[in-house]
């Protein structure tokens, strides 16, 4: 019965970093895709590296490299490789509960930065849609996803306003009339309870899987079978 559970265990473990590899495939190729349609360009200046391509190449990678290591740990029964798993995966869980607290502890001067940040990247998308061929950058994205345009209304543009504050990109009847920091607001709000659940989910589901590469580890080594 016991040798039947670590089987189980094992090959759960395999099936659940299986489908996250895949999950974290998706996300890096989805990163790569926006980074040769759009400008890198960040909303927040300040973190020149958070542009919405960056992030999602860089999640993807994570998250494929953490499962990859959890996969082939279990499938191999390999030491090495499950504590390699079980670090990463702490440093990411310990990592993501610092944000929070941060968020938690900061947020209205977050809340400040956040704004000043976004006025200081509206005027560089501006400066660059004048000196340059005009290239979509993350402020498209934002106000397509959003339906806004500016971060008060569509006079931030200064009166070069961008396809993206159309509600039909092809025509010019019909600007978004709303401006998106406070929808972002709005929006960050309305789904804090769902973004919380998600989180403390997303924790559980990383304490499982230290605890089964933790359990498949002390097997490993009880059985003498060493690093293979």
């Amino acid at each position: 019965i016991k040798m039947s559970c670590l089987k189980c265990l094992k090959y759960t473990m395999c099936g659940a970093n299986f489908l996250f590899f895949m999950c974290g495939v998706a996300i890096f190729g989805f990163g790569i895709s926006l980074m040769t349609k759009t400008k890198v360009a960040g909303l927040l200046p300040s973190l020149a590296f958070m542009s919405v391509a960056n992030i999602l190449f860089i999640t993807g990678i994570i998250i494929t490299c953490i499962s990859f290591l959890g996969f082939l740990g279990a499938l191999k029964e390999n030491r090495c490789l499950l504590i390699s798993f079980f670090i990463l995966l702490f440093i990411v869980m310990l990592a993501e509960l610092a944000g929070a607290c941060i968020l938690l502890v900061y947020e209205s001067d977050i809340d400040k930065r956040i704004a000043a940040d976004l006025r200081t990247s509206l005027k560089q998308s501006i400066d660059s849609r004048n000196n340059t061929v005009v290239k979509e950058d993350d402020w498209d994205l934002l106000q397509q996803t959003f339906e806004c345009c500016g971060i008060e209304n569509k006079t931030d543009w200064e009166g070069n306003i961008p396809s993206s504050c159309y509600v039909n990109k092809l025509s010019t009847d019909k600007l978004f009339d709303k401006g998106c920091y406070n929808l972002m607001k709005e929006w960050f709000e309305s789904n804090l309870l769902s973004t919380g659940i998600g989180v403390i989910v997303l924790c559980s589901i990383e304490v499982l899987g230290m605890c089964f590469s933790m359990t498949l580890f002390c097997h490993i080594s009880r059985s003498g079978l060493g690093y293979k």
